[in-house]
């Protein structure tokens, strides 16, 4: 148990939480409601909208892959695992900040469920983002 507590645990953990991530984007058309919303919408933008939810689906679990498997390398302060550290920290708190400066509360507000979703989402990008400054710092020093 320990050893999930450690930074090399926890970036595993955002890697698995990154992976689960990348594999409920699956069913994200059906939770937000897409299908019925893009019906009216052209076939390009139907298909560019699919195809860019597949590309961030994979790019979450290729994210999440590089923690989960090279922990351990990436902690080693060597300049390509602490620019893929600062990467990852910069990406990840670009969506922290999403989460709250682009996201407008209407679309959650009122709604038991998005706002949970909305409190678990920045819980979720305050954490990976924080695992993820903590290693770079580290990687750093």
């Amino acid at each position: 148990m320990t050893e999930l507590l450690g930074l090399t645990g926890q970036l595993r953990l955002v890697g698995v939480a990154l992976i689960v991530m990348g594999l409920v984007h699956a069913a994200l058309p059906r939770i937000l409601g897409w299908p019925a919303d893009l019906r009216a919408s052209s076939l390009l933008t139907r298909q560019v909208s699919y195809a860019h939810l597949f590309f961030i689906a994979l790019t979450c679990t290729l994210l999440g892959a590089l923690p989960f498997a090279f922990a351990p390398a990436l902690l080693t302060g060597a300049p390509l695992p602490t620019f893929l550290l600062c990467a990852q920290t910069l990406f990840w708190g670009l969506r922290w900040i999403m989460q709250f400066a682009y996201f407008s509360p209407r679309l959650w507000r009122g709604d038991r469920l998005r706002t949970a979703g909305h409190g678990a989402l920045a819980v979720l990008w305050t954490w990976v983002t924080m695992v993820f400054a903590t290693a770079a710092v580290h990687a750093l020093g």
